[in-house]
C-alpha cells in the first residue's frame, strides 16, 4: 500500500470558498478511489488547503487494482449455434470477449439459454486511474465564480493554476491538469520563504515539508493557533479578552498560511460611538477582532491576524499602520452618524420614492406600503389572541424601517442596514418598541441566528419577508435549482424559525393570507414554505427524514405543532409495537391503492358480519379513535401515539388470518372499508406509513 498526494496550486482563492472546495476535493479523490477499487479497508483520507493550495493525502492507497473474473452473456443459444456450428453472432461475441469461439458455454437464464463467457480482466495501476481519472474530478469542483485564465482553452476554475504535486509515495503521477504537468514541488510562504520551489520527497511527508516552508497546510491546525495567538495577545491587557466571533476565526484561518496575530489600539473617544457600529468596522471592514473588558463593555483595543511573522520593530509598524487606517474608518462612521442625525427617519421617508427595490416591482417607498398592509393584517390576527404588543408601535416600525436605506452611514456601512435604523430611532425619542423592532427586522439571519425579542419585531420580519417572497414568486424570479439570487430560501428559514421558535400563536396559513397572495402565486409560495419547514425540521432540528415526511403528510401549517408532533413520533419509534403498527399502516396504504387500480369499490364495515378477527380490529379502532382524537386535541402527542402503539394485536391478527381481498365483493368492499378507517383515524398525527423500521 502506498500514500498518494494531490496539490493543486493557485492564485489566492477567495477566503469564503476555500472550506467547501477543501471537502469537494476530498470527497471526489475518495469516491475515485473506492470507485476504482484502490482503497485499503484501513485507509484515510486528510484534506488541507490555504489561500494558494488545496491538496489531499490519502494513506493506504493500493498499488494496482485486483484481477477480476467476469461472466459475460451473449446473444441466446439458438442465434449463436446452428446446428452446433458457430454464427457470425457467436464469432461476434467471442471477439468482443476476448475469447475463443470454443470457450463459449451455455448459460441458463430466466429468459432461456444463452452464450456465456468468464472473462479475467486485469486490474490497472493505481497511477494509470488516477492519471486519467483525476484531472476531470479536480476540474468538476463547484465555484460560486470560475474564470477562464488561457486563452482560447476551455477549462475554468476560480483562480489560475500555478502547479499540481502527485505523488504515490516519491513518485511522481504523470497526470495533468490545465496543461500543467504534475511533479513532486509545491510553493512556499510567498513572504517568510519566497518564490524558491519547495520539493517533497514523498507524499507523506508533504505537512512537515511545507512547514519548514512557513506553511500549516490543516486548516484546523491553523485554527488553534490563532486562537491561542488572540488569548495570548489579549492577555497583555489586565482583564481584558477578545469577542468570540467564529465566522471572523473562519476567515482569518482561510485567509492566512503562517498566522500570528498583534494587539492593536485605539482612542477611546471613539467609544462614544454604537458599540454596533465599531465591531463592524473592526471585523467586516478590517477583520479585526474586537476586544471587551471584564464586564463585557468594548474595550479601545484590537486584535489583527497577519499572515507573516514580524519581529519587535516590524510588527510596531504593522500596528501603527493597522491603527491609522482603523481610526481613518472610525473618522467616517462618527462624521456620517452625525451627518445623519441632522435628518429625522420620519423625514427620510418621503425619499424612499427614489430607492430601488426591485426594478420591476417599484420604489422602497412601494415596499413600505406592501409591508404595511401584511403586518395590519397580521396585527389582526394576533389582536384578540394572547399576545401583548402595541399596533401603533408596529405601524410606525415599518414605516420607518427602510429608511435607514438614504443615510450616509448605511451606504457607506450596507452590513448595518436595520441596525442603523433601530440606533436612529433610539437616539431620536422614537421609543424603545420602534427602535427595537427596526433593529431586529432583519433577525434570523441564518438558522444560527436568535429570533427578534419582541412582538413588533416579529411581525415586522414576518411582513417584510413574505411580501418579499410572493412579489419575487408574482414576477417569475422564484429560486431554481442552487440559484436564488434574492435570497428568498433565507427568507422563508426565517418566517418558519420565528414561528418555531416565539410565542406567536400564527400558522404558515395566517403569514401567508396576511400578504393578499391568490391564484397560482399562493399555491406556489405555499409549497415553498413547506418546503422551507421540511429543511428546518430535518436540518435545523436534526429530525429523521422518514420523521419529517411523516409529521408533514398529516398537515405542515401549524409550524410548532409539527415540531411537538415530530418530537413525540421520534420518541414512540423505538417501541417495537409502534414500529409493527406503522408497517401495517404501509401495507394498508399499498393494499388501498392495489384496490383501487383495480377498481374495487370501498364498502361499509357494518354493512356484513365480520370474521371475529376484522371485528376485533374494528372494535378495537372504535374504542381507540375517539380517545386519541381528544388527546389530538390536546396536542398530548406521546401519549396518543402510546394508544395508537395498543392497536398492534389487533392489526397482527387481521393481516394473520383475514384475506382482505376476499373473492365476494360486499366482504371485500367491507375489509377496505375497515383498513381506511383505520388508516383515516389514525393518520391525523403523522403518516406512519412513512416511518422506516430499523
Amino acid at each position: 500500500m502506498a500514500d498518494f498526494l494531490i496539490e493543486i496550486g493557485l492564485e489566492e482563492v477567495p477566503a469564503r470558498m476555500i472550506a467547501g472546495a477543501e471537502a469537494e476535493l476530498g470527497r471526489r479523490v475518495s469516491e475515485l478511489l473506492t470507485r476504482e477499487r484502490l482503497l485499503a479497508a484501513d485507509a484515510k483520507i486528510a484534506t488541507f488547503s490555504t489561500p494558494r493550495r488545496l491538496a489531499v493525502l490519502a494513506s493506504g492507497v493500493l498499488e494496482k487494482q485486483a484481477d477480476t473474473e467476469e461472466q459475460l452473456t451473449g446473444p441466446s443459444w439458438k442465434v449463436a449455434f446452428k446446428d452446433g456450428e458457430p454464427t457470425p453472432a457467436a464469432q461476434a461475441f467471442a471477439k468482443k470477449a476476448g475469447v475463443a469461439v470454443a470457450e463459449l458455454k451455455k448459460v441458463e437464464t430466466p429468459k432461456g439459454e444463452y452464450v456465456g463467457a468468464r472473462v479475467l480482466r486485469a486490474g490497472h495501476t493505481a497511477e494509470e486511474i488516477l492519471a486519467a481519472g483525476l484531472p476531470k474530478e479536480v476540474l468538476a469542483i463547484y465555484w460560486a465564480k470560475n474564470m477562464y485564465w488561457r486563452a482560447g482553452k476551455p477549462e475554468r476554475f476560480v483562480r489560475p493554476v500555478r502547479w499540481v504535486a502527485a505523488l504515490m509515495d516519491a513518485s511522481i503521477v504523470p497526470l495533468e491538469i490545465a496543461g500543467i504537468a504534475a511533479g513532486n514541488v509545491s510553493r512556499g510562504h510567498r513572504v517568510l520563504h519566497g518564490e524558491a520551489p519547495v520539493t517533497i520527497a514523498s507524499a507523506a511527508a508533504y505537512k512537515e515539508t511545507l512547514r519548514k516552508a512557513f506553511v500549516a497546510v490543516d486548516a484546523a491546525e491553523r485554527r488553534q493557533a490563532i486562537r491561542k495567538a488572540l488569548d495570548a495577545a489579549t492577555r497583555t491587557v489586565a482583564g481584558a479578552r477578545w469577542r468570540e466571533d467564529e465566522p471572523l476565526v473562519e476567515t482569518v484561518v482561510h485567509l492566512t498560511e503562517w498566522p500570528t496575530v498583534i494587539l492593536g489600539n485605539f482612542e477611546p473617544e471613539y467609544l462614544a460611538l454604537p458599540e454596533e457600529v465599531l465591531v463592524t468596522v473592526m471585523r467586516d471592514h478590517q477583520k479585526y477582532f474586537a476586544v471587551e473588558d471584564a464586564q463585557g463593555n468594548l474595550a479601545p483595543h484590537f486584535l489583527a491576524v497577519l499572515n507573516t511573522v514580524a519581529d519587535q520593530d516590524g510588527a510596531a509598524i504593522i500596528r501603527h499602520g493597522n491603527a491609522r487606517v482603523l481610526r481613518a474608518r472610525f473618522k467616517d462612521a462618527r462624521f456620517f452618524w452625525d451627518v445623519d442625525q441632522k435628518t429625522t427617519l420620519a423625514e427620510r421617508v418621503e425619499s424612499l420614492k427614489y430607492v430601488t427595490f426591485q426594478k420591476e416591482l417599484g420604489s422602497y417607498a412601494w415596499k413600505t406600503e406592501q409591508n404595511l398592509a401584511v403586518a395590519r393584517a397580521l396585527a389582526a390576527t394576533v389582536t384578540n389572541l394572547d399576545v401583548v404588543f402595541s399596533e401603533p408601535a408596529l405601524v410606525k416600525a415599518v414605516e420607518l424601517a427602510k429608511t435607514d436605506l438614504t443615510t450616509e452611514l448605511v451606504k457607506e456601512f450596507t452590513e448595518l442596514q436595520g441596525v442603523i435604523g433601530g440606533l436612529y430611532a433610539r437616539a431620536q425619542g422614537l421609543g424603545e418598541r420602534v427602535a427595537l423592532a427596526i433593529y431586529e427586522q432583519y433577525t434570523p439571519a441564518s438558522m444560527e441566528d436568535e429570533i427578534p425579542v419582541s412582538v413588533e419585531g416579529q411581525l415586522l420580519g414576518l411582513a417584510d419577508r413574505i411580501q418579499t417572497i410572493v412579489a419575487m414568486f408574482g414576477i417569475g424570479n422564484a429560486p431554481t435549482g442552487s440559484k436564488d439570487p434574492f435570497a428568498l430560501r433565507r427568507a422563508a428559514n426565517a418566517i418558519v424559525k420565528i414561528l418555531a421558535e416565539s410565542e406567536l400563536p400564527l400558522t404558515l396559513s395566517d403569514v401567508l393570507n396576511a400578504s393578499g397572495a391568490e391564484g397560482a402565486n399562493k399555491t406556489q409560495v405555499e409549497a415553498f414554505l413547506r418546503e422551507r419547514l421540511q429543511f428546518y425540521l430535518k436540518d435545523a432540528r436534526g429530525f429523521a427524514y422518514d420523521v419529517v415526511n411523516a409529521v408533514l403528510a398529516a398537515g405542515a401549517d401549524d409550524v410548532r405543532d409539527a415540531i411537538a408532533r415530530a418530537e413525540a413520533l421520534t420518541a414512540a419509534r423505538g417501541s417495537e409495537d409502534f414500529l409493527a403498527v406503522s408497517a401495517a399502516f404501509k401495507r394498508i396504504k399499498n393494499i388501498l391503492r392495489q384496490a383501487e387500480e383495480k377498481g374495487f369499490a370501498l364498502g361499509s364495515p357494518r354493512s356484513v358480519k365480520l370474521a371475529s378477527e376484522a371485528q376485533r380490529l374494528a372494535d378495537a379502532a372504535a374504542v381507540l379513535a375517539p380517545q386519541v382524537a381528544a388527546l389530538r386535541e390536546q396536542r398530548a402527542y406521546g401519549e396518543a401515539l402510546g394508544r395508537i402503539a395498543t392497536l398492534r394485536p389487533a392489526v397482527d391478527a387481521f393481516f394473520d388470518k383475514v384475506m382482505v381481498l376476499d373473492s365476494d365483493a360486499t366482504v371485500r368492499g367491507a375489509h377496505l372499508g375497515l383498513i381506511d378507517e383505520v388508516l383515516r383515524s389514525f393518520s391525523t398525527i403523522a403518516d406512519f406509513s412513512e416511518i422506516v423500521a430499523g
